[in-house]
């Protein structure tokens, strides 16, 4: 299967044509691998299968994201998944990404890909418990993966959580844990979306996230 074939169920949802999209999701993937040298971006096992591991998982929210959806946080970017790809294939569409990453090798990695793919997106090299929220703009849309367990994330998030802020959050087999360990500390509503690429894992969106009272 090519590439481009890899991209159909999604293309729908594209900015452009997913030929594009490819383009230029091989050349972030060339960076990816020039960088990994000198800066560990993703595990050394799925360097080989960075289309299905990375970015067909990171594009699969695609589906979830509205046409109203402008604004995006990624908080703990790390390599730049889940929000470079989506940023790729958002070129066209009026959509701006804040990646929100502390390591400041990563940091200058992820500018590099921005700069290179000419992308809508602006990297704080900080971590997000050191941003002031009421000096960033609401986000429409939180993004996070494999950064650290729900109750956590939940902490990070809710500073900047808007009225109709949604965090969009990609989860392993642990969600169901994750998500009762989370119910005892926040007050939030969730949907749940099996993920295309790992038969164990889900999509969590997250919505009205508040601490609980008393907690």
């Amino acid at each position: 299967m090519s590439n481009i074939d890899k991209l159909a169920p999604y293309a729908q949802h594209f900015g452009r044509p997913a030929a594009e999209v490819a383009r230029d999701l091989e050349s972030y993937a060339n960076l990816l691998k020039k960088w990994q040298a000198v800066q560990n971006l993703v595990s050394r096992e799925t360097l080989g299968q960075v289309w299905e591991r990375h970015f067909i998982d990171s594009l699969q929210a695609m589906t979830l994201l509205r046409p109203e959806d402008e604004h995006f946080m990624d908080i703990g970017s790390g390599g730049g998944f889940p929000a470079l790809p989506l940023a790729i294939a958002s070129k066209g569409l009026n959509r701006r990404f804040v990646l929100v990453e502390p390591t400041t090798r990563k940091v200058s990695f992820l500018r590099t890909v921005a700069r290179e793919l000419k992308l809508s997106v602006e990297v704080i090299g900080l971590r997000s418990d050191q941003i002031d929220s009421r000096e960033t703009q609401v986000p429409d849309v939180i993004t996070s993966r494999a950064l650290a367990a729900l109750p956590q994330l939940c902490a990070w998030m809710a500073p900047f959580f808007g009225p109709s802020t949604r965090a969009v959050l990609h989860k392993g087999r642990e969600h169901v844990e994750e998500l009762r360990e989370t119910s005892v500390l926040w007050d939030y509503d969730v949907l749940i979306d099996k993920s295309d690429t790992d038969p164990s894992g889900v999509i969590l969106t997250l919505q009205n996230l508040s601490a609980k009272s008393g907690v």
